[in-house]
């Protein structure tokens, strides 16, 4: 018999999801076990959680999330900080020891602003200012790391199994309307706690199942808008696509779904005129963001919640309603671990976006 570990699982990793139409805050229960029941899909290297509407106290301020390699790098980050934002709190991220987790470094978090002097010499935008902040560090400051940079929402990964991690966060103690979870089976890159996911910047998170085949295209373009794919891994590249399309260039999320898994050009030539020159738009204008390769995503932002497949469906996904409240996962089971009286669960057209929003 072979052991976990000894064979490549090409489909591996698990996402799950759980969004609250109403802005109910769900406590981290419940996503950790729906992702420790597709436990079989991981191997350890990583695990990760996204919560939304876990910070009201601070609810205007944006709540940096870091690792940091030892107490250097963490100076010499505060230094870069303090010359650049107001620190409203920070302090420890809350954790309980458990055997699972091991080699940790320094994990803190930072509520900030920009300063106002330096944003307005900037000439930038608010949002604008913060990412570049939060791309400087991660590319010059050895040995620190902003895993997290939205309002009101954070990101919680390490490298363990997904469901050890979620207990390590206490996320019990955590209460969000949106949760996202991943167990990771890196096959084409390290296994490290940068590299697990969410991966996010500013409100956009992603969790994502599978293998991005246009990553040096991708990220070839992105590099020439000032994004740095510096943690290892192909995901990284998709929540700097979703944010250049829709902060910098305006787009809408379908659009953005689109122009990411958009139709075939043999599919595109049998659309009626008007929806044969959008789509046609989109693909020329932005074809170096197309993701190719296998693939399904939940993208989490501010307010809701997007699942996205490629366009040949290499990947499961299913979805699932039960009053106001819509879940997704790699299986069924997942699902129906904390919602077992759920009625229909359906899987997502290939390509084709499912996008909830708060009511």
């Amino acid at each position: 018999m072979l052991n976990e570990g000894q064979i490549r699982i090409p489909s591996g990793c698990a996402i799950a999801g759980v969004f609250s139409r109403c802005g109910a805050l769900m406590p981290g229960n419940d996503i950790i076990r729906s992702i420790e029941v597709m436990h079989d899909r991981s191997n350890g290297l990583g695990g990760g959680f996204a919560g939304y509407g876990i910070y009201p106290e601070y609810a205007e301020y944006y709540a940096f999330h870091f690792f940091f390699n030892d107490t250097a790098a963490q100076r010499k980050c505060e230094n870069f900080l303090d010359r650049h934002f107001s620190i409203v709190s920070f302090g420890e991220i809350p954790t309980r020891k458990m055997p699972e987790i091991t080699n940790e470094p320094l994990i803190y978090r930072y509520f900030l602003l920009p300063l106002p002097d330096r944003l307005r010499a900037s000439q930038l935008t608010e949002q604008e200012y913060v990412s570049r902040c939060a791309l400087r560090i991660n590319c010059e400051i050895d040995g620190a790391f902003v895993f997290s940079s939205g309002k009101n929402m954070g990101i919680f990964k390490a490298n363990g199994y997904p469901e050890d991690v979620g207990r390590f966060y206490r996320l019990e103690d955590y209460g969000a309307y949106c949760w996202t979870a991943h167990g990771r089976y890196p096959t084409n890159t390290p296994g490290w706690w940068g590299g697990a996911h969410p991966f996010g910047l500013l409100e956009y998170s992603v969790v994502h199942n599978g293998e991005i085949s246009s990553y040096d295209a991708n990220r070839r373009f992105l590099e020439m808008y000032g994004y740095k794919c510096s943690l290892q891994t192909d995901t990284e590249a998709i929540t700097y696509i979703v944010d250049y399309l829709t902060r910098r260039q305006g787009l809408t999320l379908e659009e953005t779904a689109a122009v990411m898994a958009a139709p075939f050009w043999s599919t595109i030539a049998g659309m009626p005129e008007e929806e044969k020159n959008y789509y046609t738009f989109l693909r020329k204008r932005f074809s170096s963001l197309l993701v190719t390769g296998p693939f399904s995503i939940l993208l989490g932002f501010t307010g809701g919640l997007m699942v996205l497949g490629d366009r040949l469906k290499l990947r499961s996904m299913v979805c699932g309603d039960h009053g106001d409240f819509f879940y997704a996962a790699s299986e069924e089971c997942a699902i129906r671990a904390i919602c077992p009286e759920i009625g229909g669960i359906w899987s997502p057209d290939a390509g084709q976006p499912v996008i909830v929003r708060l009511a």
